[in-house]
């Protein structure tokens, strides 16, 4: 079982022990801002078997009629994801709209806060955990996992003020007001999930720094080349895919070009881990003024 796969495993049994915890704060208490707070864990639970699944898929070697591989299966997990907090925080303002309505006194806050409190530090650092190890593997799925339950931290940390408050000044129509504004903080997040994963399915190109350094390798490892041009990068996941054209003298021979890609190959997969190149030779009359001139 791939590094990955573990986490995306584990999520499912950390994302049930918080819901379980906030659904029993939520009974102790009676708290809207509690019950937004554990519906939110509901949709935590989802989107963990969602990235179970897209990142098994993912996993997939290329085939016949995936001949890119599977690498995109993430990004529709990190979709669903998003989509699922947005989900969640019409849920939740469904919930703070009937609070308003009748607004009610919290029964052992106490309790419900520290059983509560308990579910946010687990979230936390699991959340700090998916996000180190989800870049580290380059898995769109696990950093989307654990931005959402970053998101749950912060929620959760202000549900807790709110409730704090709401016992402090005996006005309970706070407690449902905190639930809104989670549920506003939530929107926000499910639409900025969606839109990056939307991007990356549409093919982006790599960051402006992974650009640079594939242009940095290309112009040190082309020695006995004159020129690449229509460089092209994209990533899906793990994998980054790298395309260009290179231009040689016209007299040299086969091999002596196909060392020279074999030689750029080795490069680039050294410096972008899981990198997939694609080079296109072509003759010296091919060059252009916009490629990159590189070293005699």
């Amino acid at each position: 079982m791939s590094s990955a796969l573990k986490l995306a495993t584990t999520s499912l049994f950390v994302g049930a022990l918080v819901l379980g915890l906030k659904m029993l704060a939520w009974w102790l208490t009676g708290s809207v801002a509690l019950l937004s707070d554990a519906l939110e864990s509901i949709v935590n639970l989802a989107t963990a078997l969602a990235a179970l699944i897209a990142i098994r898929v993912a996993a997939r070697p290329a085939d016949d009629t995936h001949p890119f591989g599977h690498h995109k299966a993430e990004f529709f997990s990190a979709t669903l994801e998003g989509l699922l907090i947005v989900l969640a925080a019409l849920l939740i303002l469904r919930e703070a709209f009937y609070g308003f309505l009748a607004p009610h006194a919290l029964t052992t806050p106490l309790k419900g806060l520290l059983v509560n409190g308990g579910a946010t530090v687990l979230n936390g650092v699991w959340a700090w955990v998916l996000i180190r190890q989800g870049r580290r593997l380059k898995s769109p799925a696990l950093v989307a996992d654990g931005q959402h339950l970053w998101t749950d931290v912060l929620t959760s940390f202000g549900v807790a003020i709110g409730l704090i408050l709401t016992v402090l000044t005996g006005w309970w129509a706070l407690d449902p007001l905190m639930a809104s504004l989670v549920a506003l903080h939530i929107l926000w997040t499910g639409g900025k999930i969606v839109l990056s994963s939307l991007s990356s399915l549409m093919d982006e190109a790599v960051p402006d720094e992974t650009l640079a350094l594939i242009r940095t390798v290309i112009a040190a490892e082309s020695q006995g080349a004159v020129e690449a041009h229509d460089l092209k990068t994209r990533h899906a996941g793990r994998a980054t895919f790298v395309e260009f054209h290179l231009v040689v003298p016209g007299e040299m021979n086969v091999f002596d070009a196909h060392e020279i890609c074999d030689r750029l190959e080795a490069a680039l997969h050294k410096a972008v881990p899981g990198a997939q190149v694609t080079i296109h030779l072509e003759p010296d009359h091919k060059s252009e003024e916009t490629g990159i001139i590189l070293p005699d």
